[in-house]
């Protein structure tokens, strides 16, 4: 209901208080605890936004053993209600240990009625905010590709060219950066096509030495060479029926080259030592970060070979040029990892949100990975700080600078995220966005967003 008065927990055992507190926020349906069972009976009930608690609680209301305890259990029911706590006069240390904890903020007594009122509103605004970005990041965070979380146009468009690819039987060519997610586009393919019940085996070329990759690839006979004490099937006949991930391309021996181009020819393989072949039928899906191209003209890839492998070639962005996608992965990495802490966390600092949006990520999705999972095990408080990251002295393109900045690339990213979405006609997207489309073509014109890679 929108006249629906707003919810304010307030934990307090002093009964003169309890009636000024109430009189003071007489706008909000004000529910009251004596105690930490009946603040936790209320929280559970009612799911209130705001708590307002006094720190000396009984049995122990000359100390704030009590109060402290209540404060952990109220988060770790509600790890996004904004608790506010009340201490005595001159009690700073314990507040800011309360805030350590978790808490949103906290007022020493004696009460002034104007200033708790400013705190409390204040806590309602971050409370909905928060609560917006979450729905926001969830809707944003789906994918049509499973293990895959992607906004930005660029991304969301490889989604959909794979979604395509998928059941055709091509072979493709994943290219991109280390550690942007080739192997997940892979798993993608074969999971979207018709093998899918069938194996998907990966194997890279460039972690296993060269003189031991062949009988890896193509298998090898009893005795073929010294160690080979038993017939063993290579990669290509495990996968038979199903998909053959080969990572790192690039990284395979020119000798072998041509022996894999053989295969790709006739379908057929022979393993070392052997003189039978065995047809095999199974779907190529490769990836390198290299430059193939320039590898070719080094005469350190065959050209023939690289047409056969990139039927369909697929280019995965850096994480850097994927505006906004950082801050979501980081938000489902947390979300991932920090379920098993015995601290919750519930997100991040500013502090962190825009370090994380300022760094460069030469390591790509892996680098944030590795952050954030790094992060949930050090950060000391429920949030996670750019120094938990190691990002508070990391090179970028610095801090926004203002609202107006903020607004500008969130209406661009808005902008290109629902041109994807509507395979890039204006009018489907004027209507995704609730606006004209002569204003969508104003907005476009403002930020740069060339009218002809649009449809009308």
């Amino acid at each position: 209901m929108p006249d629906e008065k707003k919810k304010l927990l307030i934990v307090e055992d002093d009964t003169g208080l309890q009636k000024q507190l109430k009189w003071t926020f007489d706008e909000f349906e004000v529910l009251q605890a004596a105690n930490r069972a009946e603040a936790l009976a209320h929280l559970r009930r009612s799911e209130p936004a705001v708590v307002l608690q006094d720190l000396g609680l009984p049995p122990d209301p000359d100390g704030v053993a009590e109060g402290m305890a209540t404060l952990k259990e109220i988060l770790g029911l509600a790890p996004h209600t904004k608790v506010i706590v009340v201490t005595g006069n001159a009690d700073r240390d314990n507040a800011v240990r309360a805030v350590g904890l978790g808490a949103y903020d906290f007022y020493q007594k004696p009460l002034d009625t104007d200033v708790l009122r400013l705190i409390v509103d204040r806590a309602y605004h971050m409370q909905a905010l928060e609560e917006q970005n979450r729905a926001l990041r969830e809707g944003a965070a789906t994918s049509p590709l499973k293990g895959i979380i992607a906004t930005d146009a660029g991304m969301l468009r490889v989604c959909r060219m794979v979604e395509k690819v998928a059941p055709t039987g091509v072979s493709v060519l994943v290219l991109g950066e280390s550690g942007t997610g080739k192997e997940l586009i892979a798993r993608a393919i074969h999971d979207l096509g018709e093998r899918r019940k069938a194996r998907f085996v990966a194997i890279n070329c460039a972690a296993i030495p060269e003189q031991l990759l062949e009988s890896e690839l193509f298998g090898h006979e009893k005795g073929a060479f010294t160690g080979a004490i038993k017939t063993t099937p290579g990669k290509i006949e495990v996968a038979d029926g199903g998909t053959l991930f080969l990572d790192e391309i690039g990284d395979m021996p020119l000798a072998l080259q041509a022996k894999l181009l053989r295969f790709l020819q006739a379908r057929v393989i022979e393993r070392v030592g052997g003189r039978e072949e065995i047809p095999v039928d199974v779907r190529i899906v490769c990836a390198t970060h290299r430059d193939l191209k320039a590898l070719i003209a080094e005469q350190r890839f065959r050209e023939d070979l690289f047409y056969r492998l990139s039927e369909v070639s697929i280019t995965l962005p850096p994480l850097r040029d994927r505006p906004g996608d950082a801050v979501v992965m980081a938000h489902a990495f947390l979300g991932r990892y920090g379920a098993g802490q015995g601290t919750p966390r519930r997100g991040f600092t500013p502090e962190a949100i825009a370090a994380i949006q300022a760094y460069a990520w030469p390591g790509n999705v892996r680098e944030l990975e590795n952050k954030v999972k790094t992060a949930v095990i050090m950060a000391e408080g429920p949030l996670v700080t750019a120094e938990d990251l190691a990002l508070a002295n990391a090179p970028g393109d610095g801090m926004l600078f203002n609202l107006k900045e903020v607004r500008a690339r969130a209406e661009r990213q808005a902008i290109l995220q629902t041109l994807a979405l509507g395979d890039g006609k204006v009018s489907r997207a004027a209507d995704l966005l609730g606006v004209s489309r002569p204003t969508l073509y104003d907005l476009m014109d403002r930020y740069g967003i060339r009218r002809d890679d649009a449809e009308t």
